[in-house]
């Protein structure tokens, strides 16, 4: 039954109402009446919480948009010239004379991600981010991102503001603006993100196909940290606070190298991948492209501290297989790669040699010089293990 209050709004709603109806014929071109004081009383009336179906698509659609409009006001987004932004049919806006680049990922629940140990918060920032590390995988900026969400009808109103707010929160830090996407309902959660961004100068965009032989590979960051997050929560282990805030973060809230891929490009490197899948993985993605071999020195990838010391021997294979760092894997010169060095404002290691022979074959050397065998080579969608 509702309460006191939630009477009191309902009076006010029905009050509204009545105004509102004197002045149909005056109301703006889109504009809706009540809404704000309907979602209120349903908030108060089911308990302090509201569905997706009490709201609906268009009442959901009004929501996300004001918290859009309202967060990216700054200079940097809104000179993204968007002139028509979420509501319409399409978005549109200003282009310029650039390349453009076009990144799109989905996130399915219970194929990318469950609800359990996860705020919706660090799922919207999680589900944006891939697309921003492929951007900076070629060396790109991005500037505009579309969202498409499907929904159960029980999803709460309160968790899609939520995860609107931790997309928000990295479109942001990386000036991307939200122009538009789309609703719509379904048995699972499922995130659509489409990012389009500013491709750098004719002939330097980063691929995966410009590595030779006698190139240096490199990465930037550390490797595995990810992937003991996914480890730490779906296998509920506890490890000490600061550890466990480490997997956390790497796991839920990696940080696109967009800086990084551009100083590629201004030092001259040609070939780049960001590590989403995992090193063998990734890695193999370019010596294909590339026609190439490789060799790895397993004892020189970068491992975080926390993970040695926690996950022990375990520790190579989560870096070797594990992905989800959203680092940079790339290829170059000695020279080329020490410039990048000495200029980026993260670690960044060589790990190996590219190689000229069988296409794909990657040498894994370990400590003692002898070959090294990985447990796994990577994720891959529709493998069954």
């Amino acid at each position: 039954m509702a309460n006191k209050n939630c009477r009191v709004l309902f009076a006010m709603i029905m009050i509204n109402n009545s105004h509102h109806t004197k002045r149909l014929s005056r109301l703006k071109a889109g504009e809706k009446p009540c809404l704000k004081f309907v979602s209120q009383f349903w908030e108060c009336y089911n308990g302090g919480t509201m569905k997706v179906s009490e709201l609906g698509e268009f009442g959901l659609i009004e929501r996300l948009a004001r918290m859009v409009d309202q967060a990216q006001k700054g200079p940097a987004i809104s000179g993204r010239q968007i002139i028509i932004g979420i509501g319409d049919d399409a978005a549109a806006w200003q282009g310029d004379a650039a390349n453009q680049l076009a990144a799109v990922d989905g996130f399915i629940q219970d194929v990318h991600f469950t609800l359990n140990g996860i705020s919706w918060r660090e799922l919207g920032w999680k589900a944006l981010a891939p697309n921003l590390s492929d951007i900076a995988a070629m060396g790109g900026t991005a500037q505009y991102a579309l969202i498409a969400l499907a929904l159960p009808n029980d999803t709460e109103v309160d968790d899609v503001t939520e995860l609107y707010q931790g997309i928000i929160e990295l479109a942001n830090e990386y000036q991307v603006a939200i122009a538009g996407g789309d609703m719509s309902t379904a048995p699972l959660v499922a995130i659509n993100i489409t990012v389009i961004g500013r491709a750098p100068g004719q002939g330097k965009i980063l691929t995966r196909r410009a590595a030779q032989p006698g190139d240096r590979i490199a990465v930037t960051g550390y490797l595995g940290t990810a992937a003991a997050g996914l480890e730490m929560l779906t296998k509920k282990l506890q490890f000490d606070p600061e550890a466990e805030a480490t997997f956390r973060k790497a796991f839920l809230h990696p940080q696109p190298r967009i800086a990084e891929g551009q100083l590629l490009v201004k030092h001259g490197v040609k070939t780049a991948i960001d590590i989403s899948d995992g090193l063998i993985s990734d890695l193999n993605h370019i010596l294909r492209a590339s026609q190439a071999g490789a060799r790895l020195e397993v004892d020189r990838i970068p491992i975080h501290p926390a993970v040695k010391a926690n996950f022990g021997n375990k520790a190579i294979e989560l870096a070797l297989s594990g992905g989800e760092d959203y680092e940079l894997l790339f290829t170059g010169s000695a020279e080329i790669i020490n410039r990048v060095t000495a200029q980026a404002a993260c670690p960044v290691t060589v790990i190996g040699e590219i190689e000229p022979g069988q296409v794909g074959k990657i040498g894994l050397v370990g400590k003692d010089g002898r070959p090294y065998q990985p447990g796994k080579a990577g994720w891959q969608h529709f493998v069954t293990e």
